[in-house]
């Protein structure tokens, strides 16, 4: 057989190559093996998500860091002039949704941190989408092993867990600001009481039912929190690969249809590419300002 014809033999077919790259490099916490491609599996930790996301952290703390350590009072450099502008961005939605000046020295902060990790996290998906997976394929042949397990997804924020983890981190900050705000007492005694008030024995029938609809509100948020994310950039990266797709369609043969194929692919590719770039901004700001909205009804009553 043929070099051309042994590597068309063993071409991943498009559900195969697509099923590749959305499965996940993982640790067996249960003592399992195989590596899964579940959207949701809590027997199995995303080695590759933590280690991007960690990665794409440091780059944030190290870009803000840069910035600070560089600033100057006179007329400021391109690079000081961007974050001083995002950081005055964060700031006045801040003071606009939390009016409590004390809160917002931490938190306006921590919405600067999240909007620059998450865009940190969604801008991996401007990595071409091979280029890290088959860098990693090549080290684990080198290792001995068989490039066909080796996984490796490089998009934080396409992994519900990590978009599950930042709305949970939000949840638990929501938490503290109700019972800072308003006292154990004050937000426990909201709990049965709001949003139906009542007195007497009404204000008893209606306290589980008080009780659950808070308990839904705090679902809900924290769940759509993560699920607006993660659907955003899980359906970007999936278009990514769909386009890829198309330059692989060429074969080993040129024809005229392989290679209109792959002209539209990268034409494909360059559009979706610029408009993407909105995108993972945009989910950033929206993330951010999600996250002072919610902590901001934490300093409320109902």
């Amino acid at each position: 057989m043929s070099a051309e014809a042994h590597a068309a033999a063993h071409a991943p077919t498009a559900p195969e190559y697509i099923g590749h790259h959305l499965t996940h490099l993982q640790y067996n916490l249960v003592g399992k093996t195989g590596n899964q491609s579940q959207i949701v599996d809590w027997t199995y930790l995303n080695v590759d998500s933590l280690f991007w996301s960690i990665t794409t952290g440091l780059l944030a703390v190290f870009f803000l860091w840069r910035a600070a350590s560089k600033s100057t009072s006179g007329v400021p450099g391109r690079f000081q002039g961007l974050v001083e502008m995002l950081v005055e961005m964060v700031d006045t939605q801040a003071k606009g949704i939390i009016h409590n000046a004390a809160s917002r020295k931490a938190v306006a902060p921590l919405a600067l941190t999240v909007f620059m990790w998450i865009f940190f996290m969604n801008a991996m998906d401007m990595i071409p989408v091979d280029l890290i997976p088959r860098l990693w394929e090549g080290a684990y042949a080198a290792a001995g092993h068989d490039p066909h397990h080796a996984y490796m997804r490089v998009v934080p924020t396409a992994d519900l867990s990590t978009t599950l983890g930042l709305s949970i981190s939000v949840l638990l900050v929501c938490l503290y600001y109700n019972m800072k705000i308003k006292g154990v007492g004050g937000w426990i005694k909201e709990l049965f009481t709001a949003p139906f008030h009542a007195h007497g024995l009404a204000a008893l029938a209606l306290a589980p039912a008080n009780f659950a609809l808070n308990l839904v509100e705090f679902g809900a948020k924290t769940i759509s929190h993560g699920m607006r994310l993660f659907g955003n950039m899980y359906a970007g990266e999936l278009v990514f690969m769909l386009i890829a797709l198309l330059g692989a369609a060429v074969g080993s043969t040129l024809t005229a249809g392989g290679a209109g194929l792959w002209v539209l692919h990268l034409f494909a590719g360059s559009a979706w590419a610029i408009f993407h770039i909105m995108v993972i901004a945009l989910q950033a700001f929206i993330f951010m300002m999600l996250t002072l909205v919610y902590i901001g009804q934490a300093h409320e009553g109902h």
